[in-house]
Formats: C-alpha cells, sequence, structure tokens
C-alpha cells in the first residue's frame, strides 16, 4: 500500500474560503506583535464586512506584525465550509459563532499535526515508522471532521502527546544518519527547549541537531549549517538565518521563516518559500 498523505495544498490557509476565523477567535495583547488588546471570540476591528483585512497589505507597518507570521495550515476552510457547511459566524445562529470560536483553535492544532505527519512520510529515513505515521495521519484526518460539538469537547492536547511520540521517533530516524550530529562521543547534539535567546551562533554546525522547541529568538545564525536538523517548535522569532543552509532541515514551518530574518543566500527546504520580507542582499 503506498503512503497515505494528505494533499498539503489543503493544509496552506485559504483566506479567500474562509470567514475571517484567526481575526475573531484569536486573542491577542497589545505588545510588539499586536497594536492593540483583543479578546477571544470579539472581531478585531481592521476585519471587514467581507471577512478581509483592511490593512492586509500595511500589517507590519501598523504594527501587526504578528499577523504577518501567522498560518492556521488550512484549518480556517476546513472549519468555515466543511464543518459549518458554509455558515458564517455573522449570519448563522449565537450559538454558532461561540462554536466556531471554540473549534477553530483545535481544527488548526489538529492541522499542524497532519502537516508534520505527512513530512514525516517523505523521509524516507522515517521508513520503520510509515505505518505508524500513516495510521496516525487517518485518525487525525479524522477526527477533524467530526462535528463541532465533538471537536469542541476534543482533549487535543493528548492527541498531540500521542503523535509526538511518533515525530520523536521519527527525528531519531531521520538525524542518525547525519554528518555531523553527533559530538565527541557519538552522542546526538540535543538543543531541545535550550534557551539560546540572542545566541552568537553564526556559522555554527548544527546538523542533525535537535532544535525541537529551543528560544532562537534574536540569535544570530548567519552562516549557520542547519543541514537535517529537526525544528519542530524553534522559536525563530527576529533570528537571523542569513546565508545559514536550512536544506534539509525538517518540521520546520512557514510562519517560523517569516518570523525570522534573512537573505537570497539562505537556503531552504523545497517545500517553504522565501518570506517576501527578507532582505535582497547577500
Amino acid at each position: 500500500m503506498p503512503d497515505q498523505t494528505t494533499d498539503t495544498a489543503s493544509l496552506r490557509g485559504d483566506c479567500a474560503q474562509c470567514f475571517g476565523l484567526c481575526c475573531v477567535a484569536l486573542p491577542f495583547a497589545a505588545s510588539a506583535d499586536f497594536a492593540l488588546d483583543k479578546p477571544a471570540g470579539k472581531p478585531c476591528p481592521n476585519l471587514g464586512g467581507d471577512h478581509r483585512c483592511g490593512i492586509h497589505t500595511r500589517l507590519r507597518e501598523k504594527g501587526f506584525t504578528g499577523c504577518t507570521v501567522y498560518d492556521c495550515f488550512g484549518a480556517g476552510q476546513k472549519v468555515s465550509q466543511i464543518t459549518f457547511g458554509g455558515q458564517d459566524w455573522r449570519t448563522g445562529p449565537k450559538e454558532q459563532a461561540r462554536l466556531m470560536v471554540e473549534v477553530f483553535p483545535v481544527v488548526r492544532q489538529l492541522h499542524e499535526l497532519l502537516w508534520y505527519l505527512t513530512e514525516a512520510l517523505g523521509l524516507e529515513a522515517a521508513a520503520p515508522v510509515h505505518a505508524d505515521l500513516r495510521r496516525a495521519l487517518e485518525r487525525t484526518e479524522g477526527l477533524t471532521r467530526q462535528t463541532p460539538e465533538e471537536l469542541a469537547a476534543l482533549d487535543v492536547a493528548a492527541h498531540r502527546q500521542e503523535i509526538n511520540v511518533l515525530l520523536l521517533r521519527t527525528s531519531e530516524l531521520a538525524r542518525a544518519g547525519v554528518a555531523g550530529s553527533r559530538g565527541k562521543k557519538g552522542r546526538a547534539k540535543d538543543r531541545r527547549g535550550a534557551d539560546l535567546i540572542g545566541a552568537r551562533l553564526r556559522g555554527a554546525d548544527l546538523r542533525g541537531a535537535s532544535l525541537r522547541g529551543a528560544y532562537l529568538i534574536a540569535a544570530d545564525l548567519t552562516g549557520a549549517d542547519l543541514r537535517g536538523a529537526d525544528m519542530i517548535g524553534a522559536d525563530l522569532r527576529d533570528t537571523d538565518l542569513s546565508d545559514a543552509d536550512l536544506t534539509g532541515a525538517f518540521f520546520l514551518t512557514q510562519p517560523q521563516l517569516d518570523a525570522a530574518r534573512g537573505n537570497a543566500g539562505t537556503r531552504l527546504p523545497g517545500s517553504l518559500t522565501r518570506p517576501a520580507h527578507w532582505t535582497a542582499g547577500s
């Protein structure tokens, strides 16, 4: 049986098929990322009656950088068009609007897991766990198609933990053969959850390293070698990736790149695109 994978196109946000759910369901606080406070369930004042952002092309200059680095992984259109059958929160019953606010973050988490599982199935080194990954993907996809009430009651944290066990095993297998992934005593480079905020890692050899959940905020990774590194959950806000090599890095997402800084010399995995705000210099 060939690998069962989810179409990655369905795991990318399609705002034209969504009712602006991220602008309604999610809360944000006035900070460097957002210009004002907004509680969950209250529409952003920049959201128009057509469910489109009125300042979409000026988000950064208006103080909404946080919006520019957000991706729902396709959860918005799934909830809008499938879970609620195309009936939006403005015109539907009040209870439906409440449910949409509850369900959207749940489906977003499930779609993020689908992205990781799909990528894991594409890693040849993870072949020993492909069968388990395939079953996990099918189960997770099935959960996204539950009723609104079932989704609202889902223990998504418990499901994430189950999937994480598989993703950890995938990471171990994928990094095992990467040159430079082991230290002098043969131990794999493990930087999971490490506090590397502002760290000077220019030119660092991080091939095959585990950077799962590492805090790399404002770190200098100029020219660093990150080939085959596990990047799941790494905080790359304002991280300098200029001239860094991320070829083969896995579990790296577009929102992570969008939050970082880079240039024309930054080498990326083929599934991701160079952020428009990155400099063109070398």
